[in-house]
């Protein structure tokens, strides 16, 4: 008795241990993810002149994300941090630094302003991290800045020239004049599209580059309207951008038989602007929140965090995330290396994207769609601002890769 007795004591000690083994592991952080938590930062224009393109509207699509995914990967929890770059490369870079080398940040994210998504790319393949670039659009990013461990995800300069270049060149508008922000995106904006221009043979009368801080638009409108070209295409964004379509309608440009063309057009703008200035423009984007159920679907959401209907850069930082952790779910491990092949592996089928595909470039195609700006009286309910008048397939809508400057494709 006294025997038996002995070893049933041992095997309930020892089954009690392996009950509090099993429930610490699956209580515990996965030892495949280091330092136990997989930390998004989110650096971005808090307050800005892009800060309604990303700010808080890109916090809020990511955390949207991360709750939607549940709040843990691989039994580790996903934490979200935030920065203020403040539109200024090297503030940009301490932070990014600081944030990979002593805060242990997997992945940087949104990334607004061309010159600081470059910048901080290759700080995250320095530091073998990630970098996933949702707000800024130079084609740069996929060319001769590519790095094997960022991706461009929702749109670029190249997609936008493309798109809105060829409606307009479509139209018979076959002589432009540029009116472009200086600093890496709007070079690379008009790059492209000056590119798309002399494919077939239209004429560039002349191009002036504006400071992005600029409030006064007026020497470079008179510029504009004196060269009598039939576009003005402003490669800009932010709320300089909003300035220069309103002073143009002021000046009498829109209304003196120019078209005014924005090449960087975010829903928001339009919104800012009012269909009664915004009227008849066309511009290409890789996602309206009307476009379909699911799209209304998650924008709905969306809009009762923000008050606002989402971007294409608000739903690109959604879809990136979730594509994020789905990879690191299916890597079995947060290392870049492993997670960035997965995320090249795995296909995007959600209400951002159906059938996307990250290329060896770092690029991720997907259809793109071009616009035209309702009239006011055609709008029926609030946000109802675009009409579809083309759809360009993924396959056409990005720089093919053989033209590619990128080291990481072969050819």
């Amino acid at each position: 008795m006294k025997k038996v007795k002995t070893w049933s004591l041992a095997a309930i000690a020892a089954a009690s241990l392996l009950a509090q083994t099993e429930a610490w592991s699956q209580a515990a952080p996965s030892a495949k993810v280091s330092d136990n938590v997989v930390k998004i930062g989110v650096l971005t224009d808090m307050s800005g002149q892009f800060s309604h393109e990303s700010g808080k509207g890109s916090v809020t699509a990511i955390q949207m994300a991360v709750e939607d995914f549940g709040g843990k990967v691989l039994g580790a929890p996903i934490e979200v941090i935030v920065g203020d770059h403040v539109n200024k490369p090297d503030v940009a870079l301490s932070i990014a630094r600081e944030w990979y080398d002593t805060k242990k940040v997997d992945m940087v994210a949104n990334l607004i302003n061309s010159a600081i998504a470059i910048g901080v790319t290759s700080v995250a393949k320095e530091k073998g991290r990630i970098a996933i670039v949702n707000g800024a659009g130079s084609s740069r990013l996929t060319g001769d800045s590519c790095t094997p461990n960022s991706i461009h995800y929702a749109y670029d300069t190249y997609a936008l020239a493309n798109g809105t270049a060829k409606a307009l060149l479509d139209q018979g508008q076959d002589s432009w004049f540029f009116l472009t922000a200086d600093y890496a995106f709007g070079h690379a904006l008009e790059g492209d599209a000056t590119a798309i221009l002399k494919a077939r043979n239209a004429k560039v009368l002349g191009s002036v580059r504006y400071p992005i801080e600029t409030a006064d638009h007026s020497s470079f409108l008179i510029r504009a309207k004196d060269s009598k070209a039939k576009v003005v295409a402003l490669a800009g964004s932010g709320t300089t951008f909003v300035n220069a379509v309103k002073s143009a309608r002021e000046f009498g440009v829109s209304g003196g038989g120019q078209t005014v063309a924005g090449l960087l057009v975010w829903v928001t703008d339009v919104h800012a602007l009012g269909l009664e200035t915004a009227q008849g423009m066309l511009l290409t984007d890789a996602f309206y929140w009307d476009r379909d159920e699911q799209t209304r679907a998650w924008s709905r959401r969306f809009f009762e965090r923000m008050k606002r209907m989402p971007h294409m850069g608000d739903a690109g930082d959604y879809s990136s995330t979730m594509h994020y952790l789905k990879a690191i779910q299916a890597a079995g491990t947060d290392d870049a290396a492993a997670v960035m092949a997965k995320m090249k592996e795995m296909p995007v089928n959600d209400f951002f994207a159906k059938n996307g595909r990250i290329r060896a470039d770092g690029r991720m195609v997907h259809d793109m769609y071009v616009y035209e700006v309702k009239k006011p009286s055609e709008s029926k309910y609030a946000w109802d601002y675009y009409r579809l008048k083309a759809t360009i397939p993924a396959d056409q809508a990005f720089r093919p890769l053989a033209e590619s400057a990128c080291y990481l494709v072969k050819k």
